[in-house]
């Protein structure tokens, strides 16, 4: 990009194909703090929901996938309807960000199972 300073980087976090063409009317970021040791029930969100983890580590896993730890700067993608076994806060306090893209007249949500 002209005019740019040669030492601005840009490097792909995450680069998700999403499975279908979702209209998306309202998208709301939250930073979001879980205490340490603080697990997160199993759950699906009615979106999907990007993220990038800023402080602390998680245990993190989809129904389907393996179990990761992802710690500072690790990123995360949770499709819509996708059943979130884990996103359990570990020994320390967890901070991170999360997008959540939704249609008109929707607002993020969640529902534990």
């Amino acid at each position: 990009m002209a005019g740019l300073p040669q030492r601005v980087t840009r490097d792909i976090e995450l680069d998700i194909h999403l499975p279908a063409t979702k209209a998306v009317g309202h998208v709301e970021v939250r930073r979001i703090r879980m205490p340490a040791g603080t697990p997160a029930a199993a759950h699906v969100h009615n979106g999907p929901v990007f993220g990038t983890i800023l402080r602390g580590s998680v245990l993190y896993q989809l129904h389907g996938d393996e179990r990761r730890i992802l710690s500072p700067g690790d990123v995360f993608y949770e499709p819509e309807g996708a059943r979130v076994l884990h996103f359990d806060a570990l020994d320390d306090d967890v901070e991170f960000t999360a997008v959540f893209p939704v249609g008109t007249g929707q607002n993020p949500d969640m529902t534990f199972l």
